[in-house]
């Protein structure tokens, strides 16, 4: 008999909200300003973290991807001297928490449906829980979520398990009755590490072909979620 799926927890950039539509723009405008228009040293910014400022698009296998906010501000303080790396983080965070956020799908809806079917909901990013926070509120889904964990929220960060153990923990769920969703490999790393089934999607940077070894079933995008949960049959 299949297990059935009692909650599931998502990563959140490139999966709940689009990476690219999200993320491309902010950071032009972000190393602009942190870089006080000096266009020579926000392309070394840009490099430090694998953005191409001139292009306006990240690698593929760029630290802010799936990087904690520590490693990403670690990687940018060569080119700030002037800057610790504790206020590169506290700058990121409080940049980062007003970016706007293109979601992958309309999530109101997406993530009533998912609690309409009895799911619990959570959200585990190596973003910093505050900017998290932010963003669910603004996009006006706080209230659908059973837990919010950053990599600065005391579980340590993908592909680590600790988070998503802390959500199985927080609700009495054991981690086999979990899925977890995530467009990188860390997230779905973290999610084999902790004992759950894992989802990979599309909305971020990587390939199904980067995704498919460590994930159960690889989809464009959390939208098509409920329908491989009705054609598997673990409800």
């Amino acid at each position: 008999m299949t297990t059935p799926v009692r909650a599931i927890i998502f990563d959140k950039d490139g999966t709940l909200f689009d990476f690219r539509t999200t993320w491309e723009a902010w950071a032009a405008n972000f190393l602009r300003s942190l870089c006080k228009g000096d266009t020579s040293q926000a392309i070394r910014a840009g490099h430090a973290i694998g953005y191409d400022y001139t292009r306006g698009v990240f690698a593929r296998d760029s630290i802010a991807i799936a990087g904690t906010m520590e490693e990403i501000a670690a990687a940018l303080a060569p080119v700030f001297p002037n800057r610790s790396v504790t206020q590169m983080i506290e700058t990121l965070d409080a940049e980062a928490a007003r970016a706007p956020q293109s979601e992958a799908v309309p999530l109101r809806p997406f993530l009533r449906g998912l609690r309409a079917r009895g799911l619990h909901l959570g959200v585990a990013t190596n973003d910093s829980e505050e900017p998290a926070s932010a963003h669910h509120e603004t996009a006006g889904v706080i209230d659908l979520l059973d837990f919010i964990a950053g990599a600065d929220s005391g579980h340590g960060g993908k592909p680590g398990p600790g988070q998503l153990l802390a959500f199985c923990a927080t609700l009495d769920i054991p981690p086999e009755c979990v899925l977890m969703v995530g467009d990188s490999r860390h997230d779905l790393m973290a999610g084999r590490a902790a004992g759950m089934r894992t989802v990979g999607v599309l909305t971020g940077m990587a390939s199904e072909a980067d995704l498919a070894p460590k994930a159960d079933i690889v989809l464009p995008d959390i939208g098509a979620i409920p329908g491989w949960l009705d054609r598997i049959g673990t409800r």
